[in-house]
């Protein structure tokens, strides 16, 4: 055996084992810094102390003062407040609000700000985006048919309550994981399952085993990135190239999904309101019985064509599991029939659009008749759907030679990364469930403060919102080919303190944004950025463009259109004209819905909302831990030439009318205050006194020569249209400026 050195047997003694002669793993795996335990470092001293508000600055002042550098000045009041505000909430201060802080010279004004915004239900609604791109959610399938999930929404609706709530992040890690198992009849632990069934899926595959593989893959891969910030992918088919794990753990970190099973439909009612239901349900029923027999007898020769027809895709493996008596079936077998069975179980509606001629003349004529007694019946359930275990066996799990479903290898046994854990996984059943406990174990680990990893990617994410980039440059990935942090002392002290503040986000975020850091400007400064020209040390706040979401709502908000309604099936706003697969898209008819969030815009795989598309909305087919920062020209023209923006225009300008009425330089005032927080300055007024006469001579001829320019919502009798015209366009503007798209 090779000697180990005195300091990494301290540092490492749990990982002994994998310098042995036959280890795989290299003395640079062993001094892999993400997987060392987490260690609450000493604050730094600092020459500087009255730049000091919190621990965090005195880690950073003391890399900046090494570096001869300092702080940026701190920002100023107004800028502060929206910088913070949408931050935490998506969504700009109120003019209103902008007053009151500034009028506010009390020590605590800025505490009792962020106070306010973290209580807000604002807050769970801004950082649900965020988790939503890392859990890979969407509200449809992905492939070819980019089928709807119908119930996914309360997986969104769960993560925003669980985030107000400030639910610790290690139960919300647990219950995301194995809420079944660990909470038996908590009904926002079996939502957060759902966090397993975000995988896109071609749910009329014929392959079934190849499919099932393929959403066994990708849970493992998002599990690991979203919680541990490891990337596992090529341990499918080998060891790691980079980092120290192996194709056995790729496969072991698998079985502890191995029995999964979708649930698409699972009931959250109580016991009480799911008695309520069948009661009324027997008697709709009984008031039924003879049309609903006569339409099933009319639908049964076609549902036999059509079973045989999607029976007859499948190989004969997959058929013989499909016919033979449920007790005869293993494990894996079971997992086969979970699979196939949707693709030949048909709804009524299916089945009636194969009726032809007399035949389907008489189902319509029938449920005409079976409509009159619609009033008899029972209100829809409350489903969600989610991930638990197929039965209280899991069918075995083996090593695969190129990652292929068909070429086993090895078996393995539940169990976590070598270089961590070598043992098999503790597994305990849970009593009176129809469950394994494999998921329950794999939770346990994963949340465990012993655990190196995910404190540190939980803290290093929320870093990555609030500056732009994390103590990690690559929150998904802490491996070796990923990025070295920046302060790796800073981050151990807050993951740390992060669990001794019993995993809360709320202290987190609270802890950060008090910093004097967050608080500094973002002005340009030469002598630092030719010592840091990235800002890794944080000499300066990181100017950043906003992301289509936000500005979304900050247009509608601005324009006071904004519907603060919560939760709820997505919600369909309009489409530019020509986008591709419209199809798919049926625009809400109701304005209110349209304008709610855009957290709750549908996200449909295949069809995503263009806006949100030309401002880097991830690829929802993968867990996304950082999303691109690109400049195009479809930004641009998304915002000058979508209609939706237009129409956020015209209701601005409708505002202005009614709030500063028809005199331009109040007018200009509103304007600016409602789009930038603040009054403009003289010469904007100037600029924009003379945009305005200049519009309403050019606007006053096209309405001359019969054409019709936008005019504000809600227009006034006696406005001058072409000067109203002219109003919408100066709104259009501001929506467009740099000062409204970027956080400073």
């Amino acid at each position: 055996m090779r000697r180990i050195p005195l300091a990494l047997l301290a540092a490492a003694p749990a990982l002994l084992l994998a310098e042995s002669s036959t280890s795989p793993f290299k003395p640079h795996h062993l001094r892999w810094w993400a997987i060392q335990k987490v260690v609450k470092p000493p604050v730094p001293k600092v020459a500087n102390t009255g730049l000091v508000h919190n621990e965090i600055d005195a880690f950073l002042l003391s890399k900046l003062e090494a570096a001869g550098l300092s702080y940026n000045p701190p920002a100023d009041k107004r800028t502060l407040l929206r910088r913070v505000t949408i931050d935490l909430t998506g969504l700009p201060p109120t003019p209103e609000e902008i007053q009151a802080f500034l009028a506010d010279d009390s020590p605590e004004a800025y505490k009792k700000v962020v106070d306010r915004l973290l209580a807000s239900p604002r807050y769970g609604e801004r950082w649900a985006r965020h988790w939503l791109d890392v859990a890979r959610y969407a509200d449809s399938e992905g492939f070819k048919s980019d089928e709807t999930r119908p119930h996914i929404w309360r997986y969104r609706d769960y993560v925003i309550r669980s985030l107000n709530a400030d639910k610790p992040y290690d139960r919300f890690v647990k219950e995301q994981i194995a809420g079944d198992e660990l909470y038996p009849g908590d009904r926002d632990a079996l939502i957060a399952t759902g966090f397993n069934r975000h995988f896109p899926d071609e749910s009329n595959a014929a392959n079934i085993m190849n499919r099932r593989q393929e959403l066994l893959n990708d849970i493992t891969y998002t599990v690991a990135s979203a919680f541990l910030g490891v990337t596992v992918g090529c341990a499918r088919c080998h060891d790691h190239k980079f980092d120290p794990i192996l194709q056995k753990d790729y496969y072991r970190l698998q079985a502890f999904f191995a029995n999964v099973r979708i649930e698409d439909e699972m009931v959250l009612d109580s016991e009480q309101e799911q008695a309520r239901w069948e009661r009324q349900n027997r008697i709709w029923e009984e008031k039924t019985r003879d049309l609903r027999q006569e339409i099933a007898s009319l639908l049964e020769p076609v549902r036999k064509d059509f079973y045989e027809e999607r029976l007859a895709r499948f190989p004969e493996e997959i058929q013989a599991v499909l016919s033979m008596p449920a007790a005869e079936r293993n494990p894996y077998q079971w997992q086969m029939y979970y699979k196939a069975k949707p693709q030949v179980t048909f709804t009524e509606e299916q089945l009636a659009a194969r009726l032809k001629g007399e035949a389907k003349e008489r189902y319509r004529r029938l449920k005409e008749q079976l409509a009159a007694f619609d009033s008899f019946k029972p209100p829809e359930k409350s489903l969600a759907q989610v991930m638990i275990d197929a039965s209280a066996e899991a069918p075995k799990t083996f090593m695969l030679r190129g990652g292929a479903w068909d070429a086993p290898m090895e078996e393995v046994q539940p169990g976590f990364f070598t270089i961590l854990d070598a043992k098999p996984a503790a597994i305990q059943k849970p009593a009176g469930m129809n469950s394994t406990g494999r998921r329950a174990a794999l939770a346990n680990w994963i949340a465990s403060p012993q655990n190196p990893l995910t404190a540190r990617v939980a803290v290093n994410r929320v870093w990555h919102h609030h500056f732009g980039r994390g103590i990690v440059g690559t929150p998904g990935d802490f491996g070796l080919m990923g990025e070295r942090p920046t302060h790796r002392e800073l981050l151990d002290y807050l993951a740390a303190t992060f669990v001794e503040d019993g995993w809360s986000l709320k202290k987190l975020h609270r802890r950060i944004v008090l910093s004097r850091a967050y608080m500094q400007s973002s002005a340009p400064n030469e002598k630092a950025a030719a010592a840091d020209p990235d800002n890794k040390l944080l000499w300066r706040f990181q100017r950043r463009r906003l992301e289509g979401e936000v500005i979304r709502d900050a247009a509608l908000a601005t324009a006071g259109l904004l519907n603060l309604k919560m939760f709820g099936p997505g919600v369909f706003p309009p489409r530019p004209e020509g986008t591709a697969n419209k199809g798919a898209w049926k625009t809400d008819e109701d304005p209110e819905e349209m304008n709610r969030r855009s957290v709750y815009v549908f996200v449909r795989r295949n069809a995503r909302y263009p806006l949100f598309e030309s401002f880097d909305m991830p690829d929802t087919h993968e867990s996304c831990s950082r999303r691109q920062q690109t400049l195009s020209v479809t930004q641009s023209l998304a915002l000058l030439n979508d209609e939706m923006v237009l129409e956020w225009a015209q209701a601005m300008a409708g505002r202005l009318l009614n709030d500063a009425g028809l005199s331009p330089d109040a007018q200009i005032q509103r304007a600016f205050r409602l789009a930038f927080g603040r009054a403009p300055g003289s010469n904007e007024m100037s600029i924009a006194r003379k945009f305005l006469d200049r519009q309403a001579t050019l606007l006053s001829a096209r309405f001359t020569s019969g054409e019709t320019p936008l005019l504000p919502k809600n227009l006034p009798e006696r406005a001058d249209r072409a000067r109203a015209a002219a109003l919408v366009d100066l709104c259009h503007v501001l929506l467009n400026s740099n000062e409204f798209l970027y956080l400073d």
